[in-house]
């Protein structure tokens, strides 16, 4: 049986793995298998016209879009006939996703897919990892983008920081504010996100209700209603450490629930792989229970760090997003322009990168009776953390993002010659962070985690006070930068702030009834 390589999937061993030995042969693995859309020109049509700010279409209903765009029932057919051919069951099919999961023994997976398991060694842990191509058989070639679950590594991290956790340069008088006064300090417009469900995409830890429970009511505020939802066989699995997954679950939740409480939060647990995140993305995407209109991303890692059909696999789920009227927000990262990466070059965080996201960068809040005195680009030094940001390596610039010019920290501009993150910022610094309450302890937290939920919570009360999703915002807020407060002082790292658009902070923080009136006419 002729063989080809699947594009963009080959993968390496994560820097400094040692292989320990052949996977087990018997164990049993599940993967997921994207397949090709159907409608594809018609799809591109119309991500172009929102691309380019034409909103005169609207959103599609999800099940509209399912019949229109999801996956070909005879293209599951030659999935299930190649799934048949190699002994391996067929889990859940899910047309509107266009995925096909598939399980079946190490064995049986290699000899489907092409590939040689590994057991590698890794800092304290092991993961089972691949190198190479997945192969695939010709008559697949075309239908079958992605394979994704072969490789258990953890494919991301959390974008957050506990004040005193890293070394930092100490302001004179650290700060900390609640959610409320954040929404308050950046202008939101009167609203609760009444009507609205915002998804929360979570790769570990979990939630007790009894700790919202304290925290909400300690804010005075009726505790939101918080929907746990599995994916992949994640679960609100609380780990009884803050300084872990807990932190960043608990900080998105209450973040969100504290500036938007009459809002349904579904929060999407799935294990930390690359199949565990797209499946949770798409998932929410097309939740037809819950039906997000924000989705809240606060974990990613550096772009080299993924496959290319990973990362095109995602972005198209955004891409369908965007034609659902659905908002991605994503955190840009916490370590400045080399996003964590050693090689000394300057790097981006996925899926931040992707310009179907909101990319949301961070800064340092300064706040003099009541209101905001200065606000710069959040960078507290090697350890302490900095806003993420720079140029992407693999996304071409985007329509809006046309003619806009990056800033180097010599002071050198250049125009962008890929996507340029991030789009917009807010408060990130631990020294000026967020009062959260997580495994029953109190604490500070800062990170670029936090400003993703931010900007969530500002679109839930933006959608209800437009009566219905704004959705793929990006050319708006391009055009209309006078909405965000222009952060014009600092750098993190390689890039500094300037006038206008910067890769550190983007247009810059919120101006909340501003950002509203975009779309409210007001």
């Amino acid at each position: 049986m002729a063989r080809v390589p699947l594009k963009g999937s080959e993968r390496v061993p994560l820097p400094g793995s040692r292989a320990i030995g052949p996977a087990d042969p018997t164990e049993q693995l599940q993967v997921s298998v994207l397949l090709r859309r159907r409608g594809h020109q018609a799809f591109c049509d119309r991500v172009s016209r929102l691309t380019a700010g034409d909103r005169s279409g609207g959103p599609l209903s999800r099940e509209e879009f399912a019949r229109q765009f999801g996956a070909d029932p005879a293209d599951i057919a030659a999935i299930k006939t190649f799934a048949s051919h190699h002994g391996l069951k067929v889990v859940k099919e899910h047309p509107e996703r266009r995925t096909v999961l598939l399980s079946g023994s190490v064995a049986q997976l290699e000899a489907a897919f092409g590939v040689k398991l590994e057991c590698y060694e890794h800092g304290s842990g092991t993961y089972r990892g691949r190198q190479g191509c997945i192969e695939l058989p010709a008559e697949l070639a075309g239908i079958v983008l992605a394979v994704v679950g072969l490789d258990n590594r953890p494919q991301a991290k959390t974008h957050f920081r506990m004040r005193g956790q890293h070394a930092r340069r100490p302001l004179a008088a650290p700060a900390a504010f609640n959610p409320v006064q954040l929404a308050s300090l950046y202008n939101y417009p009167e609203a609760d996100g009444r009507g609205q469900c915002v998804g929360i995409i979570e790769l570990g830890g979990g939630f007790t209700p009894a700790d919202l429970q304290t925290y909400f009511t300690n804010l005075g505020l009726t505790a939101p209603k918080v929907i746990a939802v599995p994916v992949d066989g994640g679960a609100n699995e609380p780990t009884g450490d803050a300084n872990g997954p807990d932190g960043e679950v608990m900080l998105d939740i209450e973040v969100i629930g504290a500036i938007a409480p009459g809002a349904t939060i579904a929060v999407y647990f799935a294990p930390n792989t690359d199949a565990g995140f797209l499946d949770a993305i798409t998932t929410a995407v097309h939740d037809t229970t819950n039906k997000p209109s924000v989705i809240s991303i606060s974990w990613g890692s550096a772009e080299s760090s993924w496959t290319s059909q990973t990362m095109t696999a995602m972005d198209d789920a955004f891409q369908a997003a965007a034609t659902l009227g659905v908002t991605i927000c994503a955190a840009s990262g916490d370590s400045g322009s080399s996003d964590g990466v050693t090689d000394g070059a300057d790097h981006v965080d996925f899926p931040a990168s992707s310009p179907y996201v909101l990319a949301c960068g961070g800064t340092s809040l300064h706040v003099s009776k009541n209101s905001i005195s200065s606000e710069v680009v959040w960078n507290n030094g090697a350890d302490g953390g900095a806003g993420g940001g720079g140029v992407s390596n693999f996304f071409a610039v985007p329509t809006w993002q046309a003619g806009v010019q990056a800033t180097d920290s010599t002071g050198v501009a250049k125009p962008l010659q890929k996507r340029g993150v991030p789009d917009v910022s807010g408060d990130a610094d631990p020294q000026t962070g967020y009062d959260v309450r997580i495994d029953g302890t109190d604490a500070v937290i800062g990170g670029t985690s936090a400003v993703s939920p931010l900007w969530s919570a500002l679109l839930a009360r933006v959608n209800q006070l437009v009566g219905k999703p704004v959705g793929y915002i990006h050319p708006q807020l391009y055009q209309n930068p006078e909405a965000l407060r222009d952060i014009t002082q600092g750098n993190n790292g390689d890039f500094a702030a300037t006038p206008g658009w910067d890769a550190c902070t983007g247009l810059g923080s919120p101006d909340g009834q501003k950002v509203a009136a975009i779309f409210t006419g007001g």
